[in-house]
Protein backbone atom coordinates (compact mmCIF):
# COMPACT_ATOMS: atom_id res chain seq x y z
CA UNK A 1 0.00 0.00 0.00
CA UNK A 2 1.98 3.43 -1.00
CA UNK A 3 2.61 5.67 2.11
CA UNK A 4 0.85 9.20 1.96
CA UNK A 5 3.47 12.10 3.51
CA UNK A 6 2.26 14.17 7.12
CA UNK A 7 2.14 16.96 4.84
CA UNK A 8 -0.19 15.86 1.75
CA UNK A 9 -2.52 14.46 4.07
CA UNK A 10 -2.66 17.60 5.98
CA UNK A 11 -3.20 19.58 2.48
CA UNK A 12 -6.62 21.16 2.45
CA UNK A 13 -8.55 20.32 -1.10
CA UNK A 14 -7.71 22.77 -3.29
CA UNK A 15 -10.58 25.93 -3.03
CA UNK A 16 -12.43 26.77 -5.91
CA UNK A 17 -12.24 30.84 -7.13
CA UNK A 18 -14.41 32.53 -5.99
CA UNK A 19 -15.90 33.76 -9.40
CA UNK A 20 -16.54 30.11 -10.64
CA UNK A 21 -18.13 29.48 -7.36
CA UNK A 22 -20.22 32.94 -7.82
CA UNK A 23 -20.66 31.86 -11.67
CA UNK A 24 -21.94 28.00 -10.07
CA UNK A 25 -24.24 29.38 -7.89
CA UNK A 26 -25.66 31.68 -10.60
CA UNK A 27 -26.33 28.75 -13.09
CA UNK A 28 -27.95 26.70 -10.28
CA UNK A 29 -30.16 29.33 -9.47
CA UNK A 30 -31.07 30.49 -13.03
CA UNK A 31 -31.83 27.38 -14.14
CA UNK A 32 -34.23 26.52 -10.83
CA UNK A 33 -35.81 29.78 -11.75
CA UNK A 34 -36.75 28.75 -15.03
CA UNK A 35 -38.10 25.40 -13.69
CA UNK A 36 -40.50 27.06 -11.31
CA UNK A 37 -41.65 30.31 -13.70
CA UNK A 38 -42.76 27.26 -16.36
CA UNK A 39 -43.41 24.40 -14.05
CA UNK A 40 -41.02 22.62 -16.40
CA UNK A 41 -40.16 19.17 -13.97
CA UNK A 42 -43.15 18.04 -11.92
CA UNK A 43 -42.87 14.81 -9.40
CA UNK A 44 -42.56 11.71 -11.04
CA UNK A 45 -41.32 12.94 -14.30
CA UNK A 46 -38.84 11.29 -16.55
CA UNK A 47 -36.78 13.79 -18.08
CA UNK A 48 -34.93 12.79 -20.93
CA UNK A 49 -31.83 14.89 -21.06
CA UNK A 50 -30.69 15.52 -24.92
CA UNK A 51 -26.78 15.61 -25.21
CA UNK A 52 -25.11 16.62 -27.95
CA UNK A 53 -21.23 17.12 -26.67
CA UNK A 54 -21.47 20.36 -26.50
CA UNK A 55 -21.18 22.85 -23.54
CA UNK A 56 -24.95 23.90 -23.61
CA UNK A 57 -26.03 20.34 -22.92
CA UNK A 58 -23.08 18.96 -20.71
CA UNK A 59 -24.20 21.76 -18.53
CA UNK A 60 -27.69 21.18 -18.39
CA UNK A 61 -26.99 17.46 -17.55
CA UNK A 62 -24.13 18.71 -14.70
CA UNK A 63 -26.93 21.01 -13.21
CA UNK A 64 -29.84 18.48 -13.65
CA UNK A 65 -27.90 15.74 -11.52
CA UNK A 66 -27.15 17.98 -9.20
CA UNK A 67 -30.60 18.89 -8.36
CA UNK A 68 -31.85 15.49 -8.67
CA UNK A 69 -29.72 14.68 -6.00
CA UNK A 70 -30.91 17.03 -4.04
CA UNK A 71 -34.86 16.01 -4.26
CA UNK A 72 -34.22 12.45 -4.61
CA UNK A 73 -37.09 10.55 -5.99
CA UNK A 74 -38.34 13.50 -7.43
CA UNK A 75 -37.56 13.03 -10.49
CA UNK A 76 -35.76 10.25 -12.71
CA UNK A 77 -32.94 11.26 -15.69
CA UNK A 78 -31.83 9.61 -18.66
CA UNK A 79 -29.38 10.84 -20.68
CA UNK A 80 -29.74 10.58 -24.69
CA UNK A 81 -27.61 10.79 -27.58
CA UNK A 82 -27.68 10.87 -31.14
CA UNK A 83 -25.31 9.20 -33.30
CA UNK A 84 -26.01 10.78 -37.07
CA UNK A 85 -23.08 8.70 -38.25
CA UNK A 86 -20.86 11.95 -38.88
CA UNK A 87 -17.45 11.27 -40.33
CA UNK A 88 -15.22 11.29 -37.61
CA UNK A 89 -17.55 11.22 -35.21
CA UNK A 90 -16.19 10.56 -31.89
CA UNK A 91 -18.38 7.29 -30.39
CA UNK A 92 -16.98 6.51 -27.27
CA UNK A 93 -16.77 9.91 -25.87
CA UNK A 94 -20.21 10.40 -24.66
CA UNK A 95 -20.65 6.62 -23.25
CA UNK A 96 -17.39 7.24 -21.36
CA UNK A 97 -18.26 10.43 -19.82
CA UNK A 98 -21.85 9.63 -19.26
CA UNK A 99 -20.59 6.14 -17.26
CA UNK A 100 -18.09 8.44 -15.55
CA UNK A 101 -20.71 10.22 -14.02
CA UNK A 102 -23.08 7.52 -12.89
CA UNK A 103 -26.39 8.54 -14.95
CA UNK A 104 -28.47 6.16 -17.20
CA UNK A 105 -28.12 7.02 -21.09
CA UNK A 106 -29.23 5.50 -23.84
CA UNK A 107 -27.17 5.97 -27.47
CA UNK A 108 -29.10 6.29 -30.35
CA UNK A 109 -28.10 5.59 -33.88
CA UNK A 110 -29.72 6.80 -36.92
CA UNK A 111 -27.48 7.92 -40.23
CA UNK A 112 -29.32 11.20 -41.12
CA UNK A 113 -25.87 12.61 -42.14
CA UNK A 114 -26.27 10.71 -45.21
CA UNK A 115 -29.74 12.21 -46.05
CA UNK A 116 -28.97 15.44 -45.04
CA UNK A 117 -25.98 15.37 -47.70
CA UNK A 118 -27.87 13.95 -50.47
CA UNK A 119 -30.54 16.25 -49.98
CA UNK A 120 -28.74 19.57 -49.61
CA UNK A 121 -27.11 21.01 -52.75
CA UNK A 122 -23.46 21.64 -51.90
CA UNK A 123 -22.56 24.77 -50.09
CA UNK A 124 -25.90 25.40 -49.08
CA UNK A 125 -26.85 25.66 -45.04
CA UNK A 126 -27.57 21.76 -43.86
CA UNK A 127 -28.70 22.67 -40.08
CA UNK A 128 -32.06 23.51 -40.57
CA UNK A 129 -32.84 19.49 -42.49
CA UNK A 130 -30.28 18.00 -39.84
CA UNK A 131 -32.09 19.52 -36.88
CA UNK A 132 -35.75 18.64 -38.23
CA UNK A 133 -34.44 14.97 -38.64
CA UNK A 134 -33.40 15.12 -35.56
CA UNK A 135 -35.91 15.92 -33.75
CA UNK A 136 -38.15 12.86 -35.42
CA UNK A 137 -35.64 10.74 -33.86
CA UNK A 138 -35.11 12.08 -30.31
CA UNK A 139 -39.26 12.08 -30.09
CA UNK A 140 -39.59 8.19 -31.40
CA UNK A 141 -36.70 7.74 -28.38
CA UNK A 142 -39.14 9.87 -25.84
CA UNK A 143 -41.71 7.75 -26.58
CA UNK A 144 -39.76 4.38 -26.07
CA UNK A 145 -38.06 5.63 -23.19
CA UNK A 146 -41.26 6.50 -21.50
CA UNK A 147 -39.69 10.42 -20.63
CA UNK A 148 -42.27 12.28 -19.96
CA UNK A 149 -40.14 15.80 -20.55
CA UNK A 150 -37.84 16.42 -23.16
CA UNK A 151 -34.54 18.47 -22.29
CA UNK A 152 -33.09 20.67 -24.74
CA UNK A 153 -29.83 22.51 -24.43
CA UNK A 154 -30.58 26.16 -25.75
CA UNK A 155 -30.00 29.35 -23.58
CA UNK A 156 -30.91 32.82 -23.22
CA UNK A 157 -28.89 33.56 -26.67
CA UNK A 158 -30.38 30.90 -28.96
CA UNK A 159 -33.82 32.21 -28.04
CA UNK A 160 -32.98 35.54 -28.68
CA UNK A 161 -31.26 34.74 -31.56
CA UNK A 162 -34.17 33.14 -32.95
CA UNK A 163 -36.34 35.68 -32.26
CA UNK A 164 -34.42 37.66 -34.49
CA UNK A 165 -33.97 35.27 -37.35
CA UNK A 166 -37.89 34.93 -37.55
CA UNK A 167 -38.32 38.52 -37.67
CA UNK A 168 -35.51 39.64 -40.25
CA UNK A 169 -36.17 36.07 -42.46
CA UNK A 170 -39.93 35.00 -41.79
CA UNK A 171 -41.42 38.25 -41.21
CA UNK A 172 -43.14 37.48 -37.73
CA UNK A 173 -42.23 37.71 -34.28
CA UNK A 174 -42.02 34.62 -32.73
CA UNK A 175 -39.29 33.14 -30.82
CA UNK A 176 -38.07 30.34 -29.22
CA UNK A 177 -40.15 28.90 -26.02
CA UNK A 178 -39.07 27.81 -22.66
CA UNK A 179 -41.70 24.85 -22.50
CA UNK A 180 -44.01 23.83 -25.54
CA UNK A 181 -45.93 20.42 -26.94
CA UNK A 182 -43.79 18.72 -29.20
CA UNK A 183 -44.92 19.47 -33.41
CA UNK A 184 -46.76 15.89 -33.00
CA UNK A 185 -48.46 16.82 -29.63
CA UNK A 186 -46.76 13.86 -27.42
CA UNK A 187 -44.23 15.41 -25.99
CA UNK A 188 -43.50 18.27 -23.46
CA UNK A 189 -40.29 19.83 -24.58
CA UNK A 190 -38.63 22.16 -22.09
CA UNK A 191 -34.94 25.03 -21.80
CA UNK A 192 -34.04 24.83 -18.28
CA UNK A 193 -30.92 27.49 -19.86
CA UNK A 194 -33.62 29.59 -21.41
CA UNK A 195 -32.46 32.46 -18.17
CA UNK A 196 -28.32 31.41 -18.98
CA UNK A 197 -25.76 33.54 -20.84
CA UNK A 198 -23.99 31.90 -23.47
CA UNK A 199 -20.97 33.37 -21.81
CA UNK A 200 -21.93 32.02 -18.89
CA UNK A 201 -21.83 28.47 -20.65
CA UNK A 202 -18.63 28.99 -22.08
CA UNK A 203 -16.49 29.76 -18.84
CA UNK A 204 -18.23 26.81 -16.94
CA UNK A 205 -17.48 24.10 -19.00
CA UNK A 206 -14.22 25.65 -19.46
CA UNK A 207 -14.16 25.07 -15.60
CA UNK A 208 -15.60 21.49 -15.64
CA UNK A 209 -13.24 20.69 -18.68
CA UNK A 210 -16.15 18.63 -20.59
CA UNK A 211 -15.14 16.39 -23.66
CA UNK A 212 -16.75 18.60 -26.37
CA UNK A 213 -17.27 17.35 -29.23
CA UNK A 214 -17.62 20.30 -31.94
CA UNK A 215 -20.69 20.63 -34.18
CA UNK A 216 -18.77 21.01 -37.62
CA UNK A 217 -17.99 17.60 -38.30
CA UNK A 218 -20.40 17.89 -41.68
CA UNK A 219 -18.45 21.30 -42.16
CA UNK A 220 -19.25 24.45 -40.31
CA UNK A 221 -21.07 27.76 -42.11
CA UNK A 222 -19.29 30.38 -40.21
CA UNK A 223 -21.62 32.67 -42.95
CA UNK A 224 -24.82 31.45 -42.04
CA UNK A 225 -27.72 33.36 -40.90
CA UNK A 226 -27.66 32.60 -37.37
CA UNK A 227 -23.99 33.39 -36.88
CA UNK A 228 -24.47 36.69 -38.41
CA UNK A 229 -27.22 37.45 -36.48
CA UNK A 230 -24.92 36.40 -33.23
CA UNK A 231 -21.79 38.80 -33.88
CA UNK A 232 -24.80 41.54 -34.34
CA UNK A 233 -26.02 41.28 -30.62
CA UNK A 234 -22.10 39.94 -29.56
CA UNK A 235 -21.76 43.88 -30.95
CA UNK A 236 -24.75 45.22 -29.59
CA UNK A 237 -23.60 44.02 -26.15
CA UNK A 238 -20.01 45.53 -26.65
CA UNK A 239 -21.40 48.80 -27.27
CA UNK A 240 -24.34 49.04 -24.79
CA UNK A 241 -23.62 46.06 -21.93
CA UNK A 242 -27.26 45.26 -20.70
CA UNK A 243 -28.77 45.34 -24.02
CA UNK A 244 -28.94 41.33 -24.24
CA UNK A 245 -30.68 41.08 -20.72
CA UNK A 246 -33.41 44.31 -21.81
CA UNK A 247 -34.11 42.02 -25.09
CA UNK A 248 -34.66 39.15 -23.38
CA UNK A 249 -37.03 40.51 -20.26
CA UNK A 250 -38.71 41.88 -23.23
CA UNK A 251 -39.83 38.70 -24.44
CA UNK A 252 -41.44 38.29 -21.26
CA UNK A 253 -43.79 41.97 -21.25
CA UNK A 254 -45.53 41.44 -24.46
CA UNK A 255 -48.25 44.24 -24.54
CA UNK A 256 -50.45 42.80 -27.36
CA UNK A 257 -52.71 46.40 -27.85
CA UNK A 258 -49.09 48.27 -29.12
CA UNK A 259 -48.34 45.72 -31.82
CA UNK A 260 -50.06 44.90 -34.95
CA UNK A 261 -51.20 41.68 -34.19
CA UNK A 262 -55.50 41.67 -35.27
CA UNK A 263 -55.65 37.92 -33.51
CA UNK A 264 -54.14 38.94 -30.46
CA UNK A 265 -55.73 42.11 -30.17
CA UNK A 266 -59.67 43.69 -31.22
CA UNK A 267 -58.38 46.71 -33.08
CA UNK A 268 -61.50 46.69 -35.36
CA UNK A 269 -64.18 46.65 -32.78
CA UNK A 270 -61.83 49.27 -30.62
CA UNK A 271 -64.21 51.94 -29.69
CA UNK A 272 -63.19 55.30 -27.21
CA UNK A 273 -65.05 54.42 -23.68
CA UNK A 274 -64.77 57.46 -21.77
CA UNK A 275 -63.12 55.89 -19.42
CA UNK A 276 -58.90 57.05 -18.61
CA UNK A 277 -56.50 53.97 -19.46
CA UNK A 278 -52.93 55.47 -18.08
CA UNK A 279 -51.59 52.92 -20.38
CA UNK A 280 -53.79 53.48 -23.25
CA UNK A 281 -51.33 55.45 -25.22
CA UNK A 282 -47.97 55.47 -23.88
CA UNK A 283 -45.73 54.65 -26.49
CA UNK A 284 -41.87 54.76 -26.76
CA UNK A 285 -41.12 58.82 -26.61
CA UNK A 286 -37.63 59.66 -27.75
CA UNK A 287 -37.43 62.77 -25.69
CA UNK A 288 -38.62 60.94 -22.84
CA UNK A 289 -36.33 60.33 -20.21
CA UNK A 290 -35.78 56.29 -19.89
CA UNK A 291 -36.57 54.53 -16.78
CA UNK A 292 -34.34 52.39 -15.28
CA UNK A 293 -34.04 48.55 -16.80
CA UNK A 294 -36.81 46.97 -14.41
CA UNK A 295 -34.53 44.54 -11.97
CA UNK A 296 -35.25 40.66 -12.58
CA UNK A 297 -34.52 37.43 -10.41
CA UNK A 298 -33.16 36.13 -13.70
CA UNK A 299 -30.60 37.77 -15.09
CA UNK A 300 -29.07 39.79 -12.09
CA UNK A 301 -25.92 39.27 -10.21
CA UNK A 302 -24.45 37.84 -7.10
Amino acid sequence: MPMISSAAAAAPPARVPVEIAKLGKRLHRQVAQAIAAFNMIEPGDKVMVCVSGGKDSYTLLDILIDRQRRAPGEFEIVAVNLDQKQPGFPAHVLPEYLESRGVAFHIATQDTYSTVKRLIPEGKTMCSLCSRLRRGVLYRVAGELGATKIALGHHRDDMLQTLFMNMFFGARLKGMPPKLVSDDGRHVVIRPLAHVSEADLERWAAHRAYPIIPCNLCGNQPNMQRAQIGRMLREWERQYPGRIDNLCTAMGRVVPSHLMDRALYPFETLRASGVPDAAGDRAFDADEPLAAPRPTADWHED
